[in-house]
């Protein structure tokens, strides 16, 4: 004797086993990174040298060459070659000198550089007591988009890259002008 379960049942237990599956398979998610630093300089000092947007290979330990096209102006880029071989090409978004602020995103994806597929990042130079205060935010994308990355492409290889990444970049930013090391 076969059992059926009459129609009314199937639609709902149907919907419930599609919506189980989709569940459990979604692609990325946007990720965040939030860093800053305090740096023993006058705010119009320490803009003085990360707000040239091309300049960054002057304090980026891990930037071995920068070069720009267009200035501070929106639409400005900078070509950035990392001394890991990656390169990183990234375009202006934003740039208020007044806010001591910029806002920058990421052109074509070198997984060598960053394994993350995107991002954007704005960096902020506020006063701190005597000194400055300096954020870098990041929102980005894993390096695979899919729905199941490798794990050196995963949400937490992007988070790890780009927590060193700006890491590494304030505190080179914070030795320049402290004058504690050379670049």
């Amino acid at each position: 004797m076969r059992f059926a379960l009459p129609s009314a049942f199937l639609a709902p237990l149907a919907a419930t086993a599609f919506l189980a599956t989709t569940a459990l398979a979604h692609g990325p998610t946007p990720q965040k990174v939030d860093q800053s630093i305090a740096i023993a300089a006058k705010p119009d000092a320490v803009w003085a040298v990360v707000g040239d947007f091309a300049g960054i290979s002057n304090w980026h330990p891990d930037v071995a060459k920068s070069v720009g096209t267009g200035g501070n102006a929106s639409g400005g880029r900078r070509t950035l070659t990392l001394k890991n071989g990656g390169t990183l090409d990234e375009g202006l978004d934003e740039w208020d000198a007044a806010k001591r602020s910029y806002s920058y995103r990421l052109g074509d994806a070198d997984l060598k550089a960053l394994p993350v597929s995107s991002y954007s990042a704005t960096i902020t130079v506020t006063p701190e007591g005597e000194g400055s205060k300096v954020e870098w935010l990041g929102r980005f994308y894993r390096g695979d988009t899919g729905n199941e990355p490798p794990e050196e492409l995963s949400d937490a290889a992007g988070k790890d890259a780009m927590n060193l990444y700006f890491s590494n970049g304030l505190k080179g930013l914070k030795a320049r002008l402290e004058g504690k090391t050379a670049r």
